[in-house]
């Protein structure tokens, strides 16, 4: 990860939830199996998952599919950088909020059969709107701290993620762990550790601007998970909605107060005659295929899976 890099952005199928059938489904609830009581009167019976929805093969499925996006995002961004003359980070990262509340919305309007928005109380809203803040942040203070660290340092701290996580999701989500599932993320964090290659440096404020970026990207994990299965239960399309125009704003805010907008005006015409235009919007579609696919695995598993698959990520990337 290079300075200026948008910070890693780190979702279940939107097929309706459907009454229980005679066959075997699994209950949204506790994930149990329901009853066969074909006798049940349809007031009593409860929205149910496919069996088939949840199998380990699905899982796995949706976790491939968001580390090869994410790996695509990255060489987009990269690209946007590096070769295009693209350096704006906070720009690049509010194209990838509008894109993401478009691609959304346009979800909703083609299938007609879409499950069907929530509607949040106000309370609710203001848990969207924490967690917006919280998407931005990550971003920004991501950026920010490779300004007084070296990216290898900043790799190395990131693979710390799975273990705050983990601290995390027993804090927030009530999850427990087993003696060996806490072993085994000792290797899985020095194995990225052991990958990161370069000069490592890092200055006083650098190590806690890190260490906050750490905590932060493991929140958003947690997070996006709560918001997803605990008592909002919101899918990841209606949550892109809802989110994305907020955390636009804000990123978009960030944008101007770095002096990026002022630099794009000013550069308008050499952007526009480049492949700059392009490339960033393929990156911020590419980033809606992104999100989709990490909501999706994210509710399907778990954020430690989550956590322990993008440090994989990350070891492929520096390979």
């Amino acid at each position: 990860m290079r300075r200026g890099e948008v910070a890693g952005q780190e979702g279940w199928s939107a097929t309706p939830e459907r009454p229980t059938e005679s066959t075997g489904v699994m209950d949204i609830e506790d994930g149990s199996k329901s009853p066969l009581a074909v006798d049940a009167e349809p007031s009593e019976q409860r929205k149910v998952a496919t069996l088939e929805y949840s199998t380990p093969w699905v899982a796995g499925a949706w976790l491939l599919a968001w580390v090869i996006n994410n790996i695509g995002v990255n060489i987009l961004n990269k690209s946007a950088f590096q070769f295009v003359d693209f350096p704006y980070p906070y720009a690049l990262s509010a194209v990838h909020m509008l894109c993401n509340y478009l691609g959304a919305e346009v979800y909703y309007a083609v299938k007609k059969s879409a499950p069907q928005r929530k509607v949040l109380s106000p309370e609710q809203y203001k848990t969207i709107l924490g967690f917006s803040v919280l998407f931005a942040a990550n971003i920004a203070i991501g950026n920010a701290s490779l300004k007084y660290v070296s990216v290898t340092f900043n790799q190395v701290m990131r693979s710390l993620v799975p273990g705050m996580v983990m601290i995390m999701g027993g804090l927030l989500l009530n999850k427990t762990y087993s003696t060996q599932q806490k072993l085994s993320l000792i290797p899985v964090c020095f194995g990225v550790m052991l990958a990161c290659k370069g000069e490592m440096y890092f200055s006083t404020l650098g190590f806690f601007v890190t260490c906050f970026c750490v905590a932060l990207a493991a929140s958003k994990t947690v997070v996006s998970s709560l918001v997803m299965t605990g008592e909002m239960k919101m899918q990841p399309l209606d949550l892109l909605c809802k989110m994305c125009p907020l955390a636009f704003v804000e990123i978009l805010t960030l944008s101007l107060l770095s002096g990026e907008l002022s630099s794009i005006w000013s550069r308008w015409d050499e952007i526009t005659q480049s492949w700059a235009i392009p490339v960033v919007v393929m990156s911020g579609f590419s980033s809606f295929s992104l999100n989709i696919t990490n909501f999706y695995a994210n509710k399907m598993t778990s954020p430690l899976t989550l956590s322990v698959c993008a440090n994989a990520k990350q070891v492929m990337m520096i390979v």
